[in-house]
């Protein structure tokens, strides 16, 4: 990547719609709402549309971790890193104070609370380098296979085979040392939870701000909008920190209306038992799949599965994004070694999350902002193995710390 001068916003012509990829995908989230209320109820359709919500946001504001976690260690650039940081921080100060009361208006709520111990510390290093590899982390991939990449296509069909095989070694993995779950809402309260919590992701966004100023002088500011008036909603890109803010609130938003917060990867795991399920593979047998959750999850629709459900929104939401801005570009060939480490990240992605109780969004982002010490293991983690997996990019004729 190259710096961008922002100083002179150069408009540019308006661009013509992509008019098929635009009617399937906003034909399909005006039917799959409809179908899903009927079929499952109104609170299930909603969370669909929040879904689509989110792919639009996640598309237009090219919010992934993976990109702003490599331009940090590559180009010592921070700022995708600081949008990271306020993103979880508002929901935070949210999500804490309603998980501590434990339901709202009758609806229970529960965080992403996770076990501190060796499962999470291995499987998030492998996503870390999986995301490398792959192209993308968990909510990346998927707002990417709305956009159009095919490269992203065969990430994901390989998360879901690691997720599947995830499933299957989970027990074992929680045989080994862990310190049980850590709640700092109910371990030191509301308000110090809050506090720690705004503190450290205030520490992470800070020491961006440090490396960044001694490699560079200055500290990157906000692009101005490359299109006129209200047009740059529409065909993007979003600000960093706009996207943030709109992914925090449709992250509490989801938390209003399932009980839970936002998540993905379990999502895959599902589609990969019950495609497993299909050609005669009994995953029902597997301890995972007799947990009462999970169970559930395999006898039901998947359209009952709330990150099944979110997870369509996201791919249908920024595909119809991608096609009002006329950005929606699908490219057939893959070289060998990109198609080789979309394969290998997807697998490690895949069965590292199942590890680590989730990805960049189900562990770290909703972990975090759920007050759960998981949340930053999982995050330390799989930077390390993120960091790995830059260099390793090379090895299948990626950028790796070379620039463009």
């Amino acid at each position: 990547m190259s710096d961008i001068s922002f100083d002179r916003p150069k408009y540019l012509p308006l661009a013509v719609i992509d008019r098929a990829p635009a009617f399937v995908a906003g034909g399909a989230l005006l039917v799959g709402f409809f179908a899903i209320a009927q079929l499952i109820d109104l609170r299930q359709a909603a969370l669909f549309l929040v879904g689509g919500l989110l792919g639009a946001a996640l598309y237009h504001g090219s919010f992934g971790f993976t990109g702003g976690w490599r331009r940090l260690v590559v180009e010592r650039r921070g700022r995708g890193v600081r949008a990271q940081m306020l993103m979880i921080g508002v929901a935070a100060v949210a999500m804490i104070p309603l998980l501590s009361a434990g339901s709202l208006g009758g609806q229970p709520l529960v965080g992403a609370l996770a076990p501190v111990g060796v499962s999470v510390l291995v499987g998030a290093a492998m996503f870390g380098l999986g995301m490398q590899l792959g192209g993308g982390c968990g909510s990346g991939t998927l707002f990417t296979v709305g956009g159009g990449s095919s490269r992203m296509l065969v990430t994901l069909v390989f998360f879901i085979i690691g997720a599947l095989v995830g499933t299957a070694h989970l027990p074992w993995w929680l045989e080994l040392p862990s310190y049980g779950t850590i709640d700092l809402g109910r371990q030191f309260g509301v308000g110090t939870a809050i506090l720690a919590t705004v503190c450290a992701l205030g520490l992470v966004a800070l020491v961006t701000a440090l490396i960044e100023r001694r490699a560079h002088g200055d500290i990157e500011r906000e692009p101005a909008p490359s299109r006129p008036g209200w047009t740059w909603l529409l065909y993007g890109p979003w600000p960093l920190v706009g996207a943030g803010l709109l992914l925090a609130l449709l992250n509490i938003a989801t938390l209003l209306l399932a009980g839970h917060p936002w998540s993905v990867t379990f999502g895959f795991g599902l589609w990969g038992a019950k495609a497993a399920q299909a050609v005669g593979v009994p995953v029902e047998t597997w301890a995972f799949w007799n947990w009462p959750g999970p169970r559930t999850a395999l006898q039901s629709s998947v359209l009952a599965d709330v990150t099944s459900v979110m997870n369509f929104g996201i791919i249908l939401g920024a595909a119809l994004a991608a096609s009002l801005a006329g950005k929606f570009a699908p490219k057939a060939k893959i070289p060998l070694g990109s198609f080789l480490a979309a394969v290998i990240g997807g697998l490690l992605m895949g069965y590292g999350a199942r590890l680590s109780f989730g990805c960049n969004i189900g562990a770290l982002f909703s972990g975090i902002a759920s007050g759960s010490l998981h949340g930053w293991l999982w995050f330390a983690a799989a930077f390390a193995g993120s960091f790995i997996g830059i260099w390793a990019r090379r090895l299948f004729g990626l950028d790796g710390f070379a620039k463009k």
